[in-house]
């Protein structure tokens, strides 16, 4: 399995409770392919560098995980139906495998 970094932002005005099902839905998208999660950090609301989706804050979670490259495509499609995550992105960490 390699390391990787999953950095999404949602929305700021979205509650808790959705924020917390949006955390659930990614790291059972992890489990799922047989990943493991390593550490998860919230951020907390950061401005943008630029507008995105006409927002001008995102409220941040980075994901530190392994997991089984052939399984990135499927996490990477659950990302893009879920309707709360505006933006995200998956970097391979060469220097944590």
């Amino acid at each position: 399995m390699k390391a990787y970094e999953l950095l999404y932002f949602v929305a700021p005005a979205i509650d808790e409770e959705s924020r917390t099902a949006v955390a659930t839905r990614i790291q059972n998208a992890i489990a799922e392919g047989e990943g493991v999660v390593d550490e998860v950090e919230e951020w907390g609301k950061r401005k943008l560098a630029f507008e995105a989706n006409g927002l001008t804050e995102g409220d941040y979670t980075l994901v530190n995980f392994h997991a089984d490259p052939a399984n990135i495509a499927e996490l990477n499609r659950v990302l893009r139906i879920t309707d709360a995550v505006e933006r995200h992105m998956i970097v391979c960490r060469t220097d944590r495998d």
